[in-house]
């Protein structure tokens, strides 16, 4: 079996040489144009605060805002909120896009055998941050699908012989533009970086509060889609840069506790819509407007975010890459000939690798498990709200059934990242597989009839509530794992947007054959079928990665021989 040479030098950490110089672009956290990055945001939160005067007019009328005329500030709001967002992306996009011709000598191993620092505690919790904020806004979708089918006299489970459009083409769109967001991000993640490519989403986020402003239907559609798009992108590509960051050990673990987070934003989001934007009191566009402080917040924790080093390695910015491996504490190690990243030296930066006879396998376990996670949360989750009020409940005792049965189960994802962090990632990715397959088969089984014993509801709602959230997180840890540095981003964009895909089928349908909401035995069942799929076929392909480091499960999927950092160079 072929060996990549190891043959190291260590620098002296206490006079480090060459040493990275101070300045903008030389410390993984800076812009292009900094300048221009804050007037972009600037000129975008105008343009935002300019769209709230008419929502608070409304106010008498319970926030419904349909039929309202748009008002001239309104029209140059939104004219200052796209040449905001312009600004943003001439002042992140990084002069140097393209891979690097030579692999650099940088040992990028050394990285993960550091001790977890401040600096990576800081990146975790604005990483956690990011996942919250992002997950709430696809997670929204579920909860004002009621209250705008309402404003709108819309056609859905509660209005189903309205002669207006679906409130299905809501969600619909929204996950739409998830879906190509994903991928789209999965492109900019590995062509301009994995922190621009967040704040990118980030901006979007500030810039889409719009959705809770629009007084037509059609408005709200054109928000809700942009919305999406920014949003698909976010979560695959903070797992994507949590992987690079954080030491082997403790790697993953940590990723499957802030990916928890996705349930933690189901906790935050049915808190809101039981509360403040409740329809006795701000309704539910304030689901919307909760994206400008939110996405301002993310924009604020930026400077503890800084770039993949792996990356910076691989588009040949080797002193922003010291930089940011000395920030995180890593001896800064130069091999005699190449780098542990010479194992990806012939790889091809497309999306096409990930189909190649290497990956193909493990590939296809990842799309048909992203699938059945997209058809049950955008299926069974989405649609249970709706699905609740149709069997009696109300909107505020159906949204308080879906918070406390997250708020039961998020006490699990610690053992469960413990589990996937120090016993097995692969038979951890199975056995939450395993385990949401039986509950989404009972539901399947039992149907509507499942609400005529509360206790068994709540027992069984736990499970798809909190464990699809859950997996979703798990799927994005080991997917962001398993795949090359050059092609990480693409293949957690891949990912996500495999998971979108299924949410899109399942709306799809509802928009063009049922016209109204599924039954929970419906989508219980479209979740389960490729769930099972995905479970026999990650068995076969499915590599196991814990306590590795990211080139070694490369090299073991091209059949090549990486060895570890001698214990005298560090």
């Amino acid at each position: 079996m072929p060996t990549i040479p190891q043959t190291t030098r260590a620098w002296d950490r206490s006079n480090p040489s060459p040493k990275p110089k101070a300045g903008r672009k030389n410390n993984g956290i800076s812009y292009e144009h900094p300048a221009l990055f804050w007037a972009g945001v600037l000129v975008t939160t105008v343009g935002v605060l300019m769209q709230l005067p008419m929502y608070w007019t409304a106010r008498h009328d319970h926030f419904h805002m349909v039929g309202m005329p748009l008002t001239w500030y309104m029209n140059v709001g939104m004219l200052l909120i796209g040449v905001g967002v312009a600004l943003v992306v001439v002042a992140i996009i990084p002069k140097k896009t393209e891979r690097a011709q030579r692999v650099s000598k940088i040992k990028i191993g050394s990285l993960d055998d550091t001790k977890i620092s401040k600096a990576h505690v800081a990146l975790l919790l604005v990483l956690a941050a990011a996942i919250t904020i992002d997950v709430m806004k696809s997670t929204s979708l579920a909860f004002i699908a009621p209250g705008a089918a309402v404003e709108y006299n819309l056609r859905g489970p509660l209005n189903p012989h309205s002669p207006n459009l679906p409130v299905a083409l809501y969600p619909l769109i929204g996950i739409t533009g998830t879906m190509i967001g994903s991928f789209l991000w999965g492109w900019f993640g590995d062509r301009i970086g994995r922190r621009a490519s967040i704040l990118l989403s980030a901006i979007l986020f500030i810039a889409t509060t719009t959705c809770g402003t629009m007084p037509e239907y059609w408005l709200n559609l054109v928000s809700c889609f942009f919305m999406g798009v920014g949003v698909g992108g976010m979560l695959p590509i903070t797992f994507a840069l949590m992987s690079e960051t954080i030491p082997k050990r403790h790697r993953s673990w940590l990723m499957v506790l802030i990916g928890s987070d996705i349930a933690g934003a189901y906790i935050i989001v049915s808190w809101l819509a039981s509360t403040i934007a409740a329809p006795d009191r701000f309704g539910w566009r304030m689901l919307w407007l909760v994206g400008l402080p939110s996405g301002l917040l993310l924009i604020l924790l930026n400077r503890w975010m800084p770039e993949s080093p792996r990356f910076l390695l691989q588009q040949g910015r080797d002193e922003e890459a010291r930089a940011v491996m000395a920030r995180y504490g890593a001896a800064i190690i130069e091999s005699d000939e190449e780098s542990d990243l010479a194992v990806e030296q012939h790889l091809k930066g497309g999306i096409s690798q990930l189909f190649t006879r290497n990956f193909l396998g493990l590939s296809a376990a990842i799309i048909l498990l992203a699938l059945s996670i997209g058809m049950t949360q955008y299926g069974f989750q989405q649609w249970m709200p709706s699905n609740l009020q149709h069997l009696g409940f109300s909107a505020v005792h159906s949204t308080s059934i879906l918070r406390n049965a997250a708020l039961l189960g998020f006490p699990f994802s610690l053992p469960v990242a413990l589990l996937y962090g120090f016993w097995s990632t692969k038979k951890t990715v199975l056995g939450v597989t395993v385990l949401m397959a039986g509950s989404l088969g009972t539901f399947a089984f039992l149907g509507d009839s499942v609400v005529e014993n509360s206790t068994l509801l709540y027992v069984l709602l736990v499970i798809p509530i909190w464990g699809i959230s859950l997996l979703n997180s798990v799927l994005a840890a080991y997917t962001a794992e398993v795949y090359p540095t050059v092609v990480r981003a693409r293949g957690s964009g891949m990912s996500a947007g495999a998971t979108k895909t299924g949410g899109v089928a399942i709306l799809f349908l509802v928009v063009i054959v049922a016209a109204a909401a599924p039954s929970v035995r419906m989508t219980a069942a479209l979740g389960l079928i490729p769930m099972v799929l995905a479970g026999i076929v990650l068995l076969i392909f499915g590599p196991e990665t814990r306590h590795r480091q990211l080139e070694s499960i490369t090299a073991e999927a091209l059949h090549l021989e990486l060895q570890p950092v001698a214990a005298g160079a560090r």
